[in-house]
């Protein structure tokens, strides 16, 4: 597939570039693409929970009541669990949520969804940029331009440019990544994947 790559105003230079086929003309799987960001979802929880079993709970030394005699049920501890206030049955506990991945399947899974954003032409080159300064103001102007409206946008640079960075870190629908960075979750996430040209070369271990 050839793009004219474009200025960061939005119109187009005299320069065109090719995606190449190993990288963006693939069969895709989709299987390989759920199994990753299903990884990457997995892998960013902390797994923290907690809450206090019956065993953690204060109280409860003492026996409520004699065994028998009273008719009514037998009790041990007013913390059992089916009290109130007692401690939870079978509650969550800290735990890790890690899911790894084969390091093939994941090449393929970003491919998969790099392909998908191609044959659905939500693939824009720009011409490589910075900022003087992080701004966000500036940020905002050139994605408008290069996305055509309102979209979520994943911007990948050709290597990390902290005011590039900056400037997009506060809006909502805009991501910035190195393309040494970026996960097959960020490209699904995107509506629009905007590449910066030096972006192109870092692709290339991909294909590998």
């Amino acid at each position: 597939m050839e793009l004219t790559v474009l200025k960061t105003d939005g119109s187009k230079t005299a320069r065109t570039v090719t995606l190449p086929d190993s990288i963006f003309g693939i069969v895709p799987s989709e299987h390989a693409v759920y199994m990753d960001v299903r990884s990457i979802r997995d892998n960013s929880h902390l797994g923290l929970h907690k809450v206090k079993a019956r065993s953690e709970v204060r109280g409860g030394g003492k026996k409520p009541w004699r065994q028998k005699g009273r008719g009514g049920a037998r009790a041990g501890t007013i913390r059992s669990g089916v009290w109130v206030g007692g401690g939870s049955i079978f509650g969550p506990v800290p735990h890790d949520y890690y899911t790894g991945i084969n390091k093939k399947v994941k090449r393929l899974a970003q491919k998969s969804a790099l392909t998908a954003k191609a044959a659905g032409n939500a693939v824009v080159v720009v011409e490589d940029f910075t900022f003087e300064k992080p701004k966000t103001r500036s940020m905002v102007s050139v994605m408008n331009k290069l996305s055509g409206g309102d979209k979520k946008v994943l911007l990948l640079t050709g290597s990390t440019d902290k005011n590039v960075y900056l400037s997009g870190r506060n809006l909502q629908k805009v991501t910035v990544k190195s393309v040494e960075d970026f996960s097959t979750y960020d490209i699904v996430n995107a509506d629009v994947l905007v590449l910066q040209e030096k972006a192109l070369s870092g692709l290339e271990r991909l294909a590998k």
